[in-house]
């Protein structure tokens, strides 16, 4: 037993040893390693940011989802997404049999109807003659004006129902309703149509704007006619916009208040679906003191977000923030972060908790 002991304390003071021996090589590799040269910043709050940036979609000021009020399958579609139409032109068509069968009912009741009226005004036109030569009682012609009257009603109705199912006919072909290009076909040949169903998407290129959502803490600082920047992302530009529409309610849009911004610029390479943002100058008053700091210093890490601050011993130290509102370049930080305090803005060299750091 002494013997398995003396082993057993042999092994644990030699496994303590390596240890010890590892942790001595660490440190010293790590009091070895050249200071990461970096810029820092300190934290200032500041009494105002100058814009208020908000994230949008691209599309076309004029377009339209093109639909039928009556149900049929699709006979045939006479363009495809890409083509350029001209107002008027036919874009596809819907089985119209059983319309078409109405539409013979009806030129039938129409004929019908005339016949009868036309002999309603002659029968009427005879006894105002032989009422005015004594040869026709009141009674008589009163009777002969109802008949004329019914059968003038009667043609007008049937009329009427014609023009009802030249407006069901025309909803089984439909046309553009302006001069564009189809940028979107939701149906196939021989699919069911349904009323109220979007069909096709036109649009007329040329003029796009950008809608934006605002929160409801910054949409009274956004006037109509105001004058701001957009970025469309996919292009890397900057263009000019307008401010045309101010929503007055965020009813469905969960608190958030659509603004539209017409784009000054129309570009052939700007695209209808195309992510923007725009940036809306707001007035100075609407921050109170503020800590905010440039995006580029942040540090990311899965759904955390951070920055490298200086620490006592010259060595970075990450800390996690939490963020409000985007301006520009900068945001603002909610907590993390205290006045005069330093971070770390950029380094020339992998940055990590506990780094040696050389301030530049």
């Amino acid at each position: 037993m002494k013997y398995k002991s003396y082993i057993t304390a042999t092994v644990l003071g030699m496994a303590i040893a390596l240890l010890s021996c590892g942790r001595k090589d660490q440190k010293a590799v790590a009091d070895t390693a050249p200071p990461v040269s970096v810029r820092i910043h300190t934290v200032s709050e500041e009494g105002s940011a100058p814009l208020l940036v908000v994230s949008g979609k691209v599309e076309a000021v004029k377009s339209a989802d093109i639909g039928t009020r009556m149900m049929g399958y699709v006979d045939k579609i006479y363009v495809r997404v890409g083509d350029r139409v001209k107002n008027g032109q036919l874009l596809l068509s819907i089985n119209n049999a059983d319309v078409s069968a109405k539409l013979g009912q009806v030129n039938a009741g129409i004929t019908e109807a005339q016949a009868a009226y036309e002999n309603a005004e002659k029968d009427y036109r005879r006894f105002t003659v032989l009422f005015e030569d004594n040869s026709a009682s009141q009674k008589e012609l009163d009777d002969i004006t109802a008949h004329y009257n019914m059968a003038k009603a009667r043609l007008e109705a049937a009329k009427e129902m014609k023009n009802e199912v030249n407006a069901q006919l025309s909803y089984a072909n439909i046309r553009a309703p302006f001069s564009g290009v189809v940028t979107n076909k939701f149906i196939k040949v021989g699919d069911m149509a349904n009323p109220g169903m979007p069909l096709m998407e036109v649009e007329s290129p040329g003029k796009y704007q950008v809608l934006a959502m605002v929160p409801e803490s910054e949409i009274l600082e956004i006037k109509t006619d105001t004058e701001v920047d957009v970025l469309l992302k996919s292009l890397n530009r900057k263009v000019e916009g307008k401010v045309t529409e101010v929503s007055t309610s965020a009813k469905n849009t969960g608190g958030q208040y659509l603004v539209k911004v017409e784009l000054e610029e129309a570009n052939a390479a700007i695209l209808s679906g195309m992510y923007a943002t725009v940036q809306f100058p707001i007035q100075r008053k609407t921050i109170a003191k503020a800590i905010m700091i440039p995006k580029d210093a942040l540090v990311e890490n899965g759904q955390l977000t951070g920055v490298y601050t200086v620490s006592q011993s010259n060595t970075a130290l990450l800390r996690w923030l939490r963020l409000g509102r985007t301006f520009g370049d900068e945001v603002e930080v909610l907590s993390g972060l205290s006045a005069d305090e330093q971070y770390i803005v950029s380094a020339d060299g992998k940055l990590f908790n506990g780094a040696k750091i050389a301030i530049q």
